[in-house]
């Protein structure tokens, strides 16, 4: 009786298997990303990562400050949406982010409903920035490259905020109040005479970077989006393979073929 136990016993084993019982799961990893393109972009790695053993969850938000809630309190395993000088702020702020590597430039563009360039601007033009610090020296850059203002000596274009303007002789206004997300809804009301739009909020609302802005960041800019995750996990095999899908020639095909310019893989 106890070798018929036996038998049956190792008969029901090899059915299981066979019918994936001992199929091990694939490992989950969940990335907290804004809508476009960064989770378009990580709809489009999510079967190349799944070949690899990684089943992606995709958290959408649409502002700033969650991605960084939600890593940080381990809700989320790593964030696709920002820069590299507001990876550089958040570790100012006190958090223990790691950069894990680039993956696309959105270049930043110049909107206006009355000029053609910046050199058209009047004198007491009111330019509107975002309240997203780590842009404010990149959008002065377009001022100082046009020999409209000058920063304070010393000063690393990178880092840089409006209150290291040396000199102004337009004396132009410069308006950082308004959040990123609604940038594009200031612009439709004409709330200034330019804006400064952040690719992925362009797109978003249906602007066409190459179309309609009157201006947009050189190909070279210092502001590649990257892939952070919470120091701890730097060596994560799991997080190592995702940005290798992200750098990988699938995905630069896919930047290069579905946003027309307005998001281009970093180099």
């Amino acid at each position: 009786m106890k070798r018929i136990l036996f038998a049956f016993t190792l008969l029901l084993t090899v059915v299981l298997a066979a019918c994936g019982g001992g199929k091990e799961a694939n490992e989950k990893l969940t990335v907290v990303a804004t809508p476009v393109p960064h989770a378009e972009i990580l709809e489009e790695a999510k079967p190349l990562l799944e070949e690899k053993g990684i089943d992606l969850d995709i958290k959408v938000v649409n502002d700033y400050n969650t991605p960084n809630q939600m890593l940080d309190s381990e809700d989320a395993d790593a964030t696709f949406f920002a820069h590299i000088p507001y990876f550089n702020n958040l570790l100012k702020e006190g958090f223990d982010f790691e950069n894990l590597g680039a993956v696309h430039l959105e270049p930043i563009g110049v909107y206006s409903n009355d000029y053609k360039s910046l050199e058209e601007l009047p004198d007491g033009a009111k330019i509107m920035l975002s309240n997203n610090v780590p842009d404010e020296g990149r959008i002065l850059k377009f001022f100082v490259d046009h020999g409209l203002l000058t920063l304070k000596d010393g000063v690393d274009p990178i880092e840089a905020t409006i209150d290291d303007i040396e000199d102004n002789p337009h004396n132009f206004v410069f308006d950082n109040k308004t959040a990123p997300e609604i940038m594009v809804k200031a612009y439709e009301n004409n709330e200034g005479d330019v804006f400064f739009i952040n690719a992925n909020y362009a797109i978003d609302s249906g602007l066409s970077p190459k179309e309609d802005a009157i201006e947009l960041e050189a190909a070279d800019s210092d502001y590649v989006n990257v892939v952070i995750v919470r120091s701890a996990d730097k060596d994560n095999e799991n997080l190592k393979t995702l940005v290798e899908v992200l750098q990988s020639e699938e995905i630069k095909k896919f930047i290069d073929g579905n946003y027309d310019g307005a998001v281009i893989p970093a180099e």
